[in-house]
């Protein structure tokens, strides 16, 4: 069966499913809103009970919502829920812990060089490279416009 690209292209667009749009993006708004819901519920209660400045009552939140998307990684609870969210889960920090943890729970039965510490950036490094390299380029362009626009 030969056929060329745009052939193939409706043959596939006529037999793939479609997915339930407006329903995904419902389930992606509110878990998505839902974690940030708990986290602001965490820092403002950080915040009022502790006497934190908001700063430092921002900086645990970060760090419990990474630990938590780690927690939920290693036990599989965190595909169950993207599963179910889609991108909700993908807010930034719960989706790079997600990313970071899960090649290197994949491959600890290898060791922890040849297994964790070789898999651990599979997914994460070239958002590190890429947004490294991107926020360098900006900044230099940034830089250049305040030299001629002062």
């Amino acid at each position: 069966m030969n056929m060329d690209k745009k052939t193939y292209a409706r043959y596939v667009e006529a037999r793939a499913p479609r997915s339930p749009l407006i329903k995904n993006c419902i389930h992606a708004f509110l878990v998505g809103g839902g974690i940030c819901l708990v986290a602001e519920g965490v820092i403002q209660l950080l915040m009022g009970v502790w006497s934190m400045p908001r700063d430092t009552a921002s900086a645990w939140v970060a760090i419990f919502l990474v630990l938590t998307a780690v927690v939920l990684t290693a036990l599989g609870l965190f595909d169950k829920i993207a599963q179910f969210a889609g991108g909700g889960t993908l807010l930034p920090i719960t989706g790079f812990a997600n990313a970071v943890a899960s090649p290197a729970i994949d491959s600890r039965a290898e060791g922890f060089v040849l297994g964790i510490g070789a898999k651990i950036f599979t997914v994460a490094g070239p958002v590190l490279l890429y947004g490294t390299a991107a926020g360098t380029v900006y900044g230099i362009i940034y830089w250049i416009c305040t030299l001629i626009w002062r």
